[in-house]
């Protein structure tokens, strides 16, 4: 297996900006999801997960959209609360599951390419395990 990479989407971080959520966060989701836990496979290899904000938990978390085949690419595409939307439209997904594909079906090369030119952040540096408790947001 490849080494695991973890990346958002410019439309993600600047999306993300406008929340409390952490790369931390981000990284702790994506090694849940690598251990099984995941809250809906959307199919395409379009992943919903909640991601807690500190003092909120879960249960007031945010959804992401994470493309993935559950490997060593984690890409987060897509984030939204609960209260202002309940879920996606069949078209959004339509499109995230094609972006999920271009994304997914990069080489290396190529992601190191637009991580270079601020299409893609990466993020976790596959090293999420030594993220200490105390930088985490109270993430174990």
């Amino acid at each position: 297996m490849d080494e695991r990479r973890v990346f958002k989407t410019r439309y993600f971080a600047r999306w993300m900006r406008k929340t409390d959520l952490s790369d931390t966060a981000l990284c702790w989701a994506v090694q849940e999801m690598a251990a099984g836990l995941i809250d809906a496979d959307l199919g395409g290899h379009v992943l919903k997960k909640r991601v807690g904000l500190p003092h909120r938990g879960k249960r007031g978390a945010l959804r992401t959209l994470v493309a993935s085949r559950r490997e060593g690419r984690w890409f987060f595409l897509y984030g939204f609360e609960k209260q202002e939307q309940a879920n996606i439209s069949h078209r959004e997904l339509d499109a995230l599951q094609a972006i999920a594909h271009d994304l997914l079906g990069l080489m290396p090369e190529a992601l190191d390419v637009a991580v270079k030119r601020g299409e893609l952040e990466e993020i976790c540096h596959d090293h999420p395990k030594h993220v200490s408790e105390s930088d985490s947001g109270g993430y174990p």
